[in-house]
């Protein structure tokens, strides 16, 4: 039987490169399936949705899920199973840009469960394969008879040297200043993610256009694919929603003018806002016979929904009046306040209305980095911000999970706000972990977690190179009208019913990470620089109300706060340093407190010297420059008498470093015993006189530098003993086989 010929679209890239979508080969039973293909990189893409929707479901229960093939690498997975487990937050991340950019374009009666699974089968040398991962579920969906309004794809772009590149190298990626991930379907932006290096909101929004020219060319090659197959020129009929118009209509007019009054009030608090609406609600639902109740509820309770968001948003749209009370672009009020958790090395509260962030600075050394060990991308990580969103920060009661990808998606977000202005290298020395505990929610949280995470980095002491702040925006638009509001600092309520949520992040010159996501079809270049100008201006007003509680780094770490100092050393050192078995180091680091940590770069051995107080940096950098010091001739040391022999003794004057000070070097006068003088571990200075050319034996000095008496006896003078004075080797009939003193007066003891 002869290999199955797929059905093929292609498109190129602006650098030559070609990308294939191929469907029919590859997992047939699948609803849809394709393998996009990029030189070596290739990702399968499936989609299967349930035929019927589940009783009393009201929403899109669509699941998305990335992986990556450590075979698809020529990797084994790390850990004791040696397979792939949980998904990494990578995945996490690629699995939330691909749902985001999805969900919207499914009908919105379309309920039933369905499934998008995406696999790095191949990868290529210095390929980012999520910039694929959508296109390839977009594909996967567009040759399918699922009802979806796509096609849509998703690209990175990002500008490096000046210049905007579709997809480039990983190897790239580090000289640029703008980086995106931009989802679009042709028509319309639906999402948007990225970080930038202070970069202006004009410069954004021609990256988004940049994106969005090439997204159009990756639609219509689905589209071309699309009527190739059969299977997706019709789409399966469903009927996933009971629905009673007449009711409708009722709920409309009877509660319609209440909730636009309630809308009206401006009233900040959330809770007292939701039991106004509930009470209109269950007035409604008390109208009808006890035995009616039972079978019109949930329909009751979701047209009400729909009431609520229509009395919402045009409350805004025509009286220009938020929930609160807000003008459109008006922030909620702040305070803040640094040095909160006492036992935290940095700490900060951060207050914006109803939303709260308690957030805390961890400092730690290299030894506290997390390794990446992924199919495709490896390294460690010295910078990371952990988010955590408890139930009780909405008042509710919520079985304790995991780690939601809510939260990591959220935290990933305000870490890449953050990072850009952590300075790296010899500027900071430390692994920085930021966790922000969410204690309070209305909106806006992760953008709490953003100012949070500035003042406790400030108040760790840690020198950024500039504050950052965040805002979250929103939009309410009516299609039929052309209305449409931007609004600042959004509820959220404004981010339920409204149509956009943006988050921009930035310091007072520029934007350093943002997220978007859209749930309408349509939105203009108009609205979204409106938009990104409404966010600047709310940026630069939350960075006065923070530099009211710190206006900059505290001017050094607190007390408490593990110091780390660098050492750099010739590399041929570094074992003597570590010493056989690790003795050495581990010797030093028992004996002086201090943590250290060695490691080659760039043919220089690199050390980094951590302790908790001066003194014991102090003490393990002496003791690693003795180790790797070269003696100086001529020079003066206060070393330690390690053995006592009759010739002299042997002193340590620099750590593994010995010398011989002779007896005649002892003192001026003649010293007939050595013991009569010294003692064992005694501290005495020597100077170093000579060092065999040879041996490298080192020879010594005490009496240099002792005044020198006028006139010194000869019974007093020392003198060098004379060869046949010595003892001679005894032979093998007289004892033991002695080792010739004279052969031990210029060998240092090791």
């Amino acid at each position: 039987m002869k290999p199955i010929e797929p059905i093929t679209s292609s498109f190129l890239l602006e650098d030559g490169r070609t990308v294939t979508i191929e469907t029919g080969k590859l997992a047939k039973q699948a609803d849809g399936s394709v393998v996009v293909r990029m030189g070596n990189t290739m990702i399968l893409a499936t989609v299967v949705a349930a035929q019927d929707a589940k009783e009393d479901v009201d929403f899109m229960p669509l699941s998305v899920e990335y992986k990556e093939k450590y075979a698809a690498t020529g990797k084994f997975p790390g850990g004791f199973f040696k397979r792939e487990a949980r998904p990494s937050e990578h995945e996490i991340l690629i699995s939330r840009l691909v749902d985001r950019a999805l969900r919207p374009l499914f009908p919105e009666d379309f309920h039933a469960e369905t499934q998008v699974l995406i696999s790095l089968i191949s990868g290529g040398e210095d390929t980012a394969p999520d910039a694929l991962a959508a296109l390839a579920a977009s594909a996967a969906l567009t040759v399918s008879d699922i009802p979806f309004n796509g096609p849509i794809s998703e690209v990175r772009v990002a500008r490096i040297n000046g210049k905007f590149v579709i997809n480039p190298q990983l190897s790239l990626l580090e000289g640029a200043d703008i980086e995106m991930i931009v989802a679009a379907t042709i028509d319309n932006i639906m999402m948007v993610e990225g970080e930038m290096k202070e970069v202006s909101e004009a410069d954004m929004l021609q990256a988004i256009q940049v994106a969005h020219d090439a997204i159009k060319i990756q639609c219509q090659a689905q589209i071309d694919l699309a009527e190739k197959v059969e299977k997706s020129k019709v789409k399966r009929e469903y009927c996933h929603e009971t629905n009673d118009e007449e009711l409708k209509a009722k709920v409309m007019e009877a509660t319609y003018q209440a909730c636009y009054e309630i809308a009206l009030q401006g009233n900040p608090d959330k809770h007292a806002r939701a039991d106004a609406f509930k009470a209109v609600r269950d007035a409604y639902i008390e109208t009808f016979e006890e035995e009616e109740r039972a079978a019109i509820n949930n329909l009751v309770k979701r047209y009400f929904h729909d009431v609520e968001k229509a009395a919402v948003r045009y409350a805004i749209l025509n009286d220009h009046i938020r929930l609160d009370g807000r003008k459109t672009n008006e922030i909620r009020p702040i305070w803040s306040e640094v040095d909160y958790v006492p036992s935290a090395h940095g700490s900060a509260v951060f207050t914006r209305g109803e939303t709260q962030a308690l957030v805390t600075v961890t400092l730690g050394g290299k030894m506290d980095s997390q390794m990446i060990d992924g199919a495709v991308i490896s390294g460690y990580r010295k910078f990371m911000l952990h988010y955590n969103f408890p139930p009780f920060a909405t008042g509710e009661v919520k079985r304790m999970m995991s780690i939601s990808r809510r939260e990591v998606g959220h935290g990933n977000l305000a870490e890449r706000a953050l990072k850009v202005m952590v300075p790296n290298g010899e500027d900071n020395p430390y692994t920085i972990r930021i966790v922000s505990d969410i204690l309070e929610s209305n909106g806006s949280s992760s953008m709490a977690t953003v100012c949070g995470g500035t003042l406790a980095l400030m108040d760790a002491g840690v020198k950024m190179t500039k504050p950052v702040a965040g805002i979250a925006m929103g939009l309410i638009s009516d299609s039929q009208s052309g209305k449409f509001a931007v609004l600042s600092d959004i509820l959220g309520d404004e981010d339920h019913l409204g149509d956009m949520d943006f988050k921009v992040t930035g310091t007072k010159d520029g934007i350093t990470a943002c997220q978007m996501d859209i749930k309408v079809d349509g939105l203009s270049y108009e609205v979204l620089e409106q938009a990104l100008e409404q966010a600047r201006q709310g940026r630069i007003h939350i960075l006065g109300e923070m530099a009211n509680t710190m206006q900059e780094p505290r001017a050094d770490y607190k007390d408490f706060v593990p110091r780390i100092e660098k050492m750099f050393i010739d590399k041929e050192f570094i074992g003597a340093v570590i010493g056989p078995g690790g003795k050495v180091i581990q010797e030093i680091q028992k004996v002086t407190g201090a943590t250290i940590i060695i490691e080659e770069i760039d043919n220089q051995g690199v050390i980094d010297v951590m302790g908790s107080n001066k003194a014991s940096i102090d003490a393990a950098k002496a003791w690693i420059s003795g180790i790797t010091a070269v003696p100086e001739l001529d020079k003066i040391y206060h070393g330690t008498v390690k053995s006592i022999v009759p010739f002299g003794a042997f002193i340590e004057i620099l750590p593994g470093k010995d010398g011989l000070l002779h007896v005649s070097e002892i003192d001026w006068k003649r010293i007939e015993n050595p013991e009569d003088v010294l003692k064992q571990g005694e501290k005495i200075d020597v100077k170093l006189i000579g060092v065999d050319a040879k041996t490298g034996k080192l020879k010594l000095s005490r009496k240099v530098l002792l005044p020198k008496p006028d006139h010194i006896e000869d019974s007093d003078r020392p003198e060098r003993p004379e060869r046949h004075d010595r003892p001679e080797r005894s032979d093998r009939n007289n004892g033991p086989d002695r080792r010739n003193r004279d052969d031990r007066y210029d060998k240092p003891r090791r």
